[in-house]
């Protein structure tokens, strides 16, 4: 996993050598282990490099021909793509087989990539640039119009850092982030910066776009028949074989392990397949009574002849490092999981460079509760997804968000159809929206804080095309859902007790903040971000019930608001902890 970036101008213009610097300089946290650029003509391409896969030949930009690539991810598959297509490699990198398949394939390239990518190729040939994202949208990647063409990169940060664009607010995109806690389509929050999208093609050419397609991560079709014997198979079949391919490494990896049931499922085929003990990974919190999963977490390890690292996450070092995690954040998701997340990365660091977690489980085997009623008729008690915001009926804002929903009614349009059920519809929903902007940027952005790249195995094609076909029945049955991988985990990892009532997880943000409420409210309420949007008046009493679950939800993403806003549209980085932040003047 690594950090690109570059520049595609009209023809004539040559990138300058400072931009190019101050990109690569922006995105370092990516790649820590080397540096790499190359600049022909009105191009730039430039890499910064987390070594995963050949530690000792796989340098890039990688060159063959007249093509040159640089990429951030893995591309698992790629020993079977060099045999199969009888590639001639000339190092043991996993992505120089795309280079040599673009230069037989062009545009199609990417159609038999395995993995997680945001690959950019300059082919000099035809004088153009191709950036492709894995579809999923495991890997970020984001272009903006700039002065004389097109620049692209890992994280939209570094276009900021790099003066190619200035850090102004799209309203629209705002609302989204107050009431969802994510921001969905190809819009970013900041005016002028667009998402590659997750499974898209682009083509640059003379500083322009001119060519786009699109690869999809869910198989087409409805429900399909099938006997729960045979899906079984089906699906451990393709767990293995994910699992196997997503251990493929050359430096130290292991797992995140909640006492759930998708990284369970992980856990269990890790086990599997590997002779020595998994390094699992777990957090807690040091809020009495909170729901985090240690003891399941730490039975599970056990069963599994893991060896299991326990961090506990406390509410002094919450605040003392949030301003950091929230930092982190350029392409915002307010989701309070981005706090157990980044503290997980810093312990996994000091023993290991790749995890793998079950990120993806929920969408695939449908586990949201969402889902059950989604799958019910209005007059039967179904309800629309993602219907109510966070600041419905607080009377806190001092005007009401205006179509923050748009963007949501948009894919739910687009997913709707194809012969689909109205679960899988629900789940379609949230693979093009929700997973890759909260869930796997989330991911993405907490771990590459610390240079330790994330993995998820339950995002793979062989699993969704087990799994997103599946009947409703073998998904959802009465108030259980993910029921055909539960009933694989009773079959395969009975210790996971995969139908026990689920416990849930909950960061205890809302416990932490009323207990600060007195002194972080007044200073929350006086940041310009929040004072142009809240009744400063208001946010004292709904500091004051953050334990509450509305209250404590708006109120968090006041909190993720106010340094956001600080760091990436007003440029502040002032050092210290979260109180003395955001009272710095």
């Amino acid at each position: 996993m690594c950090g690109i970036a570059g520049l595609v101008l009209r023809q004539g213009i040559t990138p300058a050598a400072a931009t190019v610097e101050a990109l690569i300089g922006a995105l370092a946290h990516r790649g820590p282990d080397g540096q790499g650029h190359h600049v022909q003509g009105n191009v730039a391409l430039a890499h910064n490099r987390l070594a995963i896969i050949d530690l000792v030949t796989g340098d890039q930009p990688l060159f063959a021909g007249a093509a040159a690539l640089v990429a951030n991810g893995e591309v698992y598959n790629y020993r079977e793509l060099r045999e199969q297509n009888q590639l001639h490699c000339v190092t043991g990198s996993d992505c120089e087989p795309p280079l040599h398949l673009f230069r037989r394939e062009g545009l199609g390239f990417a159609e038999t990539l395995r993995g997680m990518y945001a690959i950019a190729i300059h082919d000099r040939a035809t004088r153009r640039v191709v950036l492709a994202r894995d579809p999923f949208g495991i890997k970020p990647l984001y272009m903006a119009e700039v002065a004389d063409g097109v620049a692209f990169a890992s994280e939209p940060q570094a276009l900021l850092a790099a003066g190619l664009v200035q850090p102004r607010l799209r309203t629209e995109s705002l609302h989204e982030l107050l009431q969802l806690q994510f921001t969905t389509g190809a819009e970013t929050i900041f005016q002028g910066i667009t998402r590659v999208l997750p499974g898209e093609t682009v083509v640059l050419s003379d500083g322009a776009v001119t060519e786009r397609r699109r690869r999809v991560a869910l198989p087409e079709g409805g429900p399909e028949p099938i006997t729960e014997v045979d899906a079984l198979a089906r699906l451990d079949q393709a767990l293995e074989e994910s699992v196997s391919l997503h251990q493929r490494s050359d430096v130290p990896y292991g797992m995140f392990l909640s006492g759930g049931i998708d990284s369970a499922a992980v856990l269990a085929m890790m086990a599997r397949l590997n002779e020595a003990p998994v390094q699992a990974f777990t957090a807690a919190f040091d809020v009495p009574g909170s729901a985090d999963e240690r003891e399941q977490a730490g039975r599970l390890a056990k069963a599994a002849g893991a060896q299991h690292h326990c961090i506990t996450v406390t509410e002094a070092e919450v605040w003392r490092h949030l301003p950091e995690i929230v930092g982190c954040m350029d392409d915002p998701a307010a989701d309070y999981a981005i706090i157990p997340t980044w503290f997980l990365a810093r312990r996994a660091r000091e023993q290991v460079k790749v995890v793998l977690s079950g990120e993806g489980g929920d969408e695939l085997f449908a586990g949201y509760g969402r889902y059950r009623a989604a799958m019910r008729p209005w007059w039967l008690g179904g309800k629309t997804l993602r219907s109510k915001g966070a600041f419905d009926k607080l009377d806190l804002l001092r005007a009401p968000p205006t179509g923050w929903r748009d963007g949501v009614a948009a894919a739910e349009a687009a997913e709707a159809g194809h012969g689909r059920s109205r679960l899988q519809a629900a789940q379609a929903l949230d693979v093009a929206d929700w997973l890759p902007n909260d869930l796997l940027t989330k991911l993405d952005r907490c771990l590459m804080a610390h240079a330790v790249e994330g993995r998820t195995p339950l995002l793979d094609s062989g699993v969704a095309a087990a799994a997103f076909r599946l009947p409703d029945a073998l998904k959802v049955k009465g108030h259980s859902g993910k029921w055909l991988l539960r009933q694989w985990l009773a079959d395969n990892f009975p210790a996971a007790e995969p139908f026990r009532p689920k416990q849930g997880f909950t960061v205890p943000v809302g416990a932490w903040i009323e207990n600060a409420a007195e002194r972080l409210a007044p200073l929350v309420a006086a940041q310009p971000g929040v004072a142009a949007l809240a009744k400063p008046d208001r946010v004292l009493p709904l500091f004051r019930h953050a334990s509450e679950k509305r209250a404590g939800f708006a109120a968090w993403h006041l909190l993720f608001y106010a340094l956001w806003h600080r760091r990436h549209i007003e440029g502040r980085r002032d050092q210290g902890d979260v109180f003395e932040v955001l009272a710095a003047r």
